[in-house]
């Protein structure tokens, strides 16, 4: 073998033993490495829960001093530098529910989505806002920017506006000849919060919604308005971001979510005729009719509905303050309507008929 073969060799060995002292190292590395990643990771973990307590402490810190209105009125400088960081507080918490947000509809994009169309495939689509800027605002609670056009609240005010010129242009059109009284109640029932808030929902809108946290766990009826404020400011931010088109989009759009509500609503002469009814039966001089709320109303969590409880009486004929029937409704005036005629059921109330026939023929 020459000399430059075994050198060759010589060298071919060399190297083969470096390739394993470095596979060597690297697998020792790659084993003493783990643990310090670990340790790591858990300082890490321990430093976010800390900060997450310093903040919880901060902010129990500012409420109680936001009580205090007396060093707030002595020092403003102070009650500035309080309403400031609530403020970033608030803008941080709201962010961080985003950020939860966004992670639950990855993980569920898939089944989400295709349960969304197939279950408001019957929703018209959603208009764009064609100003980022106006986009943003929509979605965002004044307690959650310090700028009043960066929120929803002025926006809201003009989307009302819009909102109530539509709903009546709609039920006019709708139904000719309507009386004014009937397309009163048919535009309430288009525009009340509970009506936005549904149609906020149908597109998902509290989801890009931020909001401080407590609005939403603690206080059911005012998170129902603070939807229909969104959908509201939605309209508005339609209508501003094309001056040319949007009026029309938003009309277009608005038409298409009330229409099926329209169907059972129109030319009935409003249901509450049994009260009109019951009165025919009873009342004469010297009667009276009155409809009492017999209990509080009652407003279920989670429902954004009140529910009222109206019993009817009679004085006349004979009879002192007697009670003739009782209803509920999501209204006073539907409470009292059933009330009535659950009255007109009454086998009493045939009896004070007769009664009233009888007096009255006498004279």
């Amino acid at each position: 073998m020459s000399s430059k073969r075994s050198h060759e060799v010589s060298g071919d060995r060399h190297s083969s033993q470096t390739d394993k002292r470095i596979k060597t190292l690297k697998t020792k590395h790659s084993t003493r490495s783990l643990p310090v990643d670990s340790t790591t990771s858990q300082n890490d973990a321990a430093k976010k829960t800390q900060s997450t307590s310093h903040l919880s402490s901060l902010k129990q810190l500012i409420r109680e001093v936001k009580k205090d209105t007396d060093l707030l009125e002595a020092e403003p400088n102070i009650a500035t530098t309080i309403s400031t960081l609530d403020t970033l507080l608030c803008q941080r918490e709201a962010k961080e529910k985003t950020t939860q947000i966004n992670k639950e509809q990855k993980i569920n994009h898939f089944t989400s989505d295709s349960r969304n169309k197939k279950d408001n495939s019957h929703l018209p689509d959603l208009p764009p806002i064609l100003d980022d800027r106006l986009e943003k605002a929509v979605f965002t609670h004044p307690a959650c920017a310090n700028d009043s056009d960066a929120n929803y609240d002025r926006l809201e005010i003009l989307g009302d506006a819009y909102i109530e010129l539509i709903a009546t242009k709609l039920v006019w059109k709708t139904f000719p000849g309507l009386p004014s009284g009937r397309i009163s109640q048919i535009r309430e029932l288009l525009v009340k919060n509970e009506t936005l808030a549904a149609f906020a929902d149908s597109y998902d809108f509290s989801r890009r919604a931020v909001v401080p946290h407590n609005f939403v766990d603690n206080q059911l009826k005012l998170w129902v308005k603070i939807r229909g404020d969104i959908f509201e400011a939605y309209v508005a931010a339609i209508i501003l971001s094309d001056p040319v088109g949007g009026y029309g989009n938003a009309e277009q759009w608005l038409t298409g979510l009330w229409t099926p509500m329209l169907v059972n609503l129109g030319p009935q002469k409003s249901k509450l005729n049994s009260k009109d009814e019951l009165s025919t039966k009873v009342m004469g001089n010297g009667t009276k009719l009155k409809y009492i709320e017999e209990k509080p109303s009652v407003h279920p969590k989670g429902t954004g509905r009140q529910t009222y409880f109206i019993g009817v009486y009679f004085t006349g004929w004979g009879w002192e303050n007697q009670h003739l029937g009782s209803g509920e409704g999501l209204k006073k005036s539907a409470a009292g309507d059933e009330a009535a005629r659950n009255a007109l059921a009454n086998p009493l109330v045939s009896e004070i008929n007769l009664k009233k026939k009888s007096s009255l023929g006498n004279k």
